[in-house]
Formats: C-alpha cells, structure tokens, sequence
C-alpha cells in the first residue's frame, strides 16, 4: 500500500464511514497521534476537502442550466453541503422564502398545498415579509389519523406575516367515496374556496415521494398497501394528493375521482407555479413534474438539480 493509499483509506473511514481516530488506530495498526497526523496531511495534499457553504448557498451554472434545458421561468438550486434530508429541506424550504419575499410585484393572492417543506417555509418568512397578502389553500388537508396536520396553521402564518388573511378548505384531501367528494365540492364551503384558489397569482406546492414517510401516509390519507399498490401502477409520487407516473399523467382515476381540490391543469395552465423538491426519494416526481409543465419554477437541491440534468 503507497503512503497516498494510506491516505485515502484513513481519510475515508473519518469522513465517510465515521470512525472515530482512535478506532482507525486500532484497525490499521497505527497511534492516534500518526492518524491525527495522516488526516492532516490529507488535506494538504488535496485527498480531502472542506467546503464551508452558507445555508443559502445557490449553484448558479445549475440553475441557469435547469432553466435552459426545461424552459423554466426560473430555477433556484441550493448547494447540498453534506446534509441530511432535513437539513437538506430546510435549506430549499429557506430558498424558497427568500424567492417568495423578493418577489415583484408582490403576489396578492397565493394558493398553497400543505406538507413538511412548505411549513419550513411558512416558518422562515420574516413578520411584515410583505402586505396585504392573501393565502388559499388549494387541496383537502384535514387529517384521518390521531396526529393533526399543520396546513392550517401554515397557510395563516404566511398571511399572517404577509399582512392579510388565510382561507381554509376544511375538508380531506382524499375521501371514501368519489360521490361523497361530489358533494362536497358543490357545497358552497368548499366551491366558494376552489373557486378563489382557482385565481391565485402564484401556487406554491412541494410533491410527496413514494416512500414510507409520505404525508398522505402520516395523516391516514391513504395506507402503505395503497401506496405500494400505487408504485405498482408507475406512480412516482403525488402533487396536490394525486398521484402521477413519470410522464405527469394519473395514475388512478378512480383515487383521483376521490381526490379533494384543484386539478392539475389548474397548475399546468397557472401565471406563476412553484415547485420545492429536496432529496433523492423525490428525484423521479421531481423529474415529471418538471417535463409535464407543472410548475414553471423549481427550487430544489443541487444533486436533484444535476439528476435532472444527466436523465434528460
């Protein structure tokens, strides 16, 4: 083994498998002080190298590249910096509070779905971050399970901050029964909400991947047997509840016919459509909501970013 071998090996079972020095001694036969030393000298001769990035940190080749290649009105990509997922989501969430904050003109009236990423951002927009803005929200969100969700709360924090008001669909996202479903959209509670949503100025949405800590899982939307039922049909993921294959198309008619709020066209054919996707579980949605039309800016990561860039 050369003394560069060495180097590398030392170096990767401190960075990446996440050995202590002191069990790097033990299994490679050295002294504490010698891998101390080694792990030194690593990055001096450039084996390994430390990026120190703002949580705001932003690749711009990717995202002019993005924009490019899909025809974006805009792309924001946020530089991944070694994260986890939830440092990895509150970093596009954060990006997407400030795009939302430089926003001109102001949008007056926003639509919003619900989930974990958006609340981050609901989380991150400074009091008087704008005024008069008004909030909808666009899909059913109350919750099947024990353990509410925070859709309502987040739609009135971003009006709140933004100096105006929230309106609630209080109703599921996903009900029994698509004649049920019926019903509730004709009832002026729930038709007077879609009917506003349907002229927001701007929606903002975050799309749910197939994996076991989707949303509409948590909240008793739907069960692990239907999502796997759903990745057997070509599903890669959700948007506004509906669950979509890789070409943007529905999956489920029969699920969709249940399924509480705007269509997808309504995102298709909005001024201004906004997409936040973070993590590799949401490579494979991020990609069709991108080549379907559904949004027309996309925040994301800069892995995400680059995956979509090698796929296409």
């Amino acid at each position: 083994m050369t003394d560069d071998d060495q180097l590398y090996q030392v170096a990767v079972r401190y960075y990446e498998s996440g050995e202590t020095q002191e069990q790097i001694a033990h299994a490679m036969h050295l002294t504490r002080w010698k891998v101390g030393r080694m792990l030194a000298e690593a990055r001096e001769v450039g084996i390994v190298r430390i990026d120190v990035l703002h949580p705001r940190s932003r690749v711009r080749t990717l995202e002019r590249s993005i924009r490019e290649r899909f025809g974006l009105r805009d792309a924001i990509v946020v530089a991944n910096g070694g994260g986890d997922d939830e440092q990895l989501r509150d970093r596009v969430a954060a990006a997407g509070a400030d795009h939302l904050t430089e926003m001109r003109p102001v949008p007056r009236l926003i639509g919003v779905s619900w989930g974990r990423t958006l609340d981050r951002l609901a989380g991150g927009l400074a009091p008087g971050w704008a005024t008069g803005v008004n909030v909808v929200q666009i899909n059913g969100a109350l919750s099947r399970s024990r353990q509410p969700t925070s859709a309502h709360s987040m739609a009135s924090l971003i009006a709140h901050h933004g100096g105006g008001t929230a309106t609630m669909l209080t109703a599921p996202a996903i009900l029994e029964q698509e004649s049920t479903r019926a019903v509730l959209e004709n009832d002026r509670a729930v038709s007077d909400v879609l009917a506003l949503a349907t002229r927001a100025d701007l929606f903002l949405f975050s799309p749910g991947s197939m994996g076991s800590d989707s949303v509409l899982v948590d909240s008793g939307q739907i069960d692990a047997d239907d999502l796997a039922r759903l990745a057997r049909a070509g599903a890669v993921g959700d948007v506004l509840g509906r669950f979509i294959d890789a070409h943007g198309r529905i999956v489920d008619p029969g699920l969709n016919g249940r399924t509480l709020g705007l269509s997808l066209d309504v995102l298709r054919s909005a001024t201004t459509s906004v997409a936040l996707v973070s993590g590799k579980a949401k490579r494979a949605v991020c990609r069709a909501v991108v080549t379907s039309g559904l949004c027309d800016v996309l925040i994301t990561d800069d892995q995400n970013a680059a995956h979509l860039l090698e796929e296409s």
